[in-house]
C-alpha cells in the first residue's frame, strides 16, 4: 500500500455502485408523467453527469428540466433502493483502506441524504468516515468549493488525497482542489474515452481491482473476488 495517500475520496454512482436502471426509471417516470417521449436506457446512462437538472436538459430539453427534476427525485425517494448493486471490489477495497488507517470519504453529486441511506443499506457506512454529496452545501463537483468543502470536512491535505471516479467531473473535482484524480472505467465512459479527456486523469484503470492493484498496490485476495 503506497504511503503517500492518507485520504481516497470516492465518487459514488458507477465508482463504487450500480445504480444505472434505478436512476433510468426515475427518468423514464418523469417523462411519462410530462407526456413525452421515453429515451432508452442506453441513452440515459451515456448522459448521466454533473446534476439531474443538467441531465434533464440534455434530455427533455432546458424547459423541462426544473420540472423533470422534480418528479425525478419524487419518484427516486421511493424507490431509491431498488436496482441497487455494489460494484466489483468496492466493499473489499473499503475495507482494506481502513484496515491501513487511510481515511475514506464518499464525494458525490448525489443528493446526500440518498447517498447516505444507500451507504448503510449496503453496510458501506461503517467503512467510510464521511458520505458528503449535494444539498449538504450549496455547491456540486466540480465547484472548487465543494472539494474544499471535502478536504476541511476531512482534515485532510490535498498532497496526501486522491479522488476516485468514473467521469470527467470527478476528473476536474480533483484537479480544482490540486488533488490527483484516478478513474475506472465502471460507469458511463469506456477506458478508451476516459483516455481521450483533456485535461487527463492521473491515471485510468479498468475497475476498482485494477486500480488497487496497479495503482495502490493492493494485491487481489481471494475474499477480494466476491467483493
Amino acid at each position: 500500500m503506497r504511503a503517500d495517500i492518507k485520504t481516497v475520496l470516492f465518487d459514488l454512482d458507477g465508482t463504487l455502485i450500480d445504480h444505472f436502471m434505478c436512476i433510468y426509471r426515475c427518468y423514464r417516470y418523469a417523462q411519462e408523467k410530462m407526456g413525452l417521449a421515453p429515451v432508452s436506457y442506453e441513452k440515459v446512462r451515456s448522459t448521466v453527469g454533473g446534476s439531474v437538472r443538467i441531465t434533464m436538459g440534455h434530455l427533455m430539453g432546458v424547459e423541462n428540466a426544473e420540472r423533470g427534476e422534480a418528479l425525478f427525485r419524487e419518484h427516486f425517494n421511493e424507490i431509491m433502493l431498488e436496482d441497487l448493486h455494489a460494484l466489483p471490489g468496492a466493499k473489499w477495497l473499503l475495507q482494506q483502506l481502513q484496515a491501513r488507517g487511510v481515511r475514506t470519504a464518499v464525494f458525490t453529486n448525489k443528493h446526500g441524504i440518498g447517498a447516505r441511506k444507500i451507504m448503510a443499506h449496503l453496510g458501506f457506512d461503517k467503512y467510510l468516515d464521511e458520505v458528503i454529496g449535494t444539498y449538504d452545501t450549496p455547491w456540486r463537483k466540480p465547484d472548487p468549493e465543494f472539494t474544499q468543502y471535502a478536504l476541511e470536512t476531512m482534515k485532510a491535505d490535498a498532497e496526501s488525497t486522491i479522488m476516485v471516479g468514473d467521469s470527467p467531473f470527478d476528473i476536474l473535482a480533483g484537479q480544482v482542489g490540486g488533488i490527483r484524480s484516478y478513474v475506472v472505467a465502471t460507469g458511463s465512459h469506456s477506458v478508451e474515452e476516459l483516455e481521450a479527456i483533456d485535461p487527463p486523469a492521473d491515471g485510468v484503470y479498468r475497475d476498482l481491482h485494477h486500480f488497487a492493484e496497479e495503482f495502490l498496490g493492493l494485491p487481489r485476495t481471494p475474499e477480494a473476488v466476491e467483493k
